[in-house]
């Protein structure tokens, strides 16, 4: 498994009238924040607040590409981007026990926090379809170029994990700062995850690891393997 240490680019808030960010999700330009009565929508540019939608907005928030999801307590609130009208509504499948929440491949994707779980349910339905098991508290959950990650916390700290979604094999951990906690997490579908900073009020961005490199960790085990090597090869010399 790949190992590493979180890279904070950019923090965004604390928000106007927010104390706190659930989930998050982004529509391919601007970024939403659920903050308990309200859906908030800013520019990543410029970090400015544009526009609230009063819904009920607990835990986790999806974007479709057309229409968003919100986890309002035991239930998932199809919305309407334009208007903000609730269109629809299905079970949560935690009872209230939800957090995380993404779109990928026509599904919904629920993390479940304390049931250390990930489901995969029916957006017209929400019926589970399956369910991977995770051995740390799950909170947001996102796809980014086929690859499932999800954010967890458990004491005081908090990682970005990528993990087969078959399996729920971890593949790789991110680990974010000593009392940093994820709440929602969203890829922007590039290089970057955006994340919940929950009572802080803030969205953080954290870059996400390049395929196919060691990470800083194995990065410093080797060189720390190199050196003793060449320390060695010069006392039998």
């Amino acid at each position: 498994m790949k190992r590493s240490t979180a890279q904070i680019v950019r923090e965004y808030g604390p928000f106007p009238s927010t104390d706190h960010v659930h989930g998050v999700t982004y529509d391919g330009q601007q970024v939403w924040f659920a903050s308990g009565d309200k859906l908030n929508v800013f520019d990543p540019a410029s970090g400015n607040v544009v526009r609230s939608i009063d819904v009920a907005a607990h835990a986790g928030t999806a974007f479709d590409g057309q229409h968003l999801y919100q986890i309002a307590e035991d239930r998932i609130q199809k919305i309407d981007l334009e208007s903000g009208e609730v269109l629809a509504t299905i079970p949560a499948p935690g009872n209230g026990g939800d957090s995380g929440l993404a779109w990928a491949e026509g599904w919904l994707w629920v993390g479940n926090y304390r049931g250390r779980q990930i489901h995969q349910i029916d957006p017209t339905t929400g019926a589970i379809l399956r369910t991977i098991r995770s051995d740390r508290f799950v909170t947001g959950v996102t796809w980014v170029d086929g690859d499932l990650w999800h954010a967890t916390a458990e004491g005081n700290e908090s990682e970005l994990r990528h993990i087969d979604p078959q399996t729920g094999e971890v593949l790789e951990q991110v680990e974010m700062p000593n009392g940093v906690y994820v709440s929602g997490l969203e890829s922007d579908g590039g290089d970057q995850f955006f994340c919940g900073g929950g009572k802080t009020g803030k969205v953080r961005v954290v870059r996400r690891p390049r395929r196919g490199t060691l990470d800083t960790r194995q990065a410093q085990e080797s060189d720390a393997e190199k050196k003793y090597v060449t320390k060695r090869q010069k006392k039998q010399s």
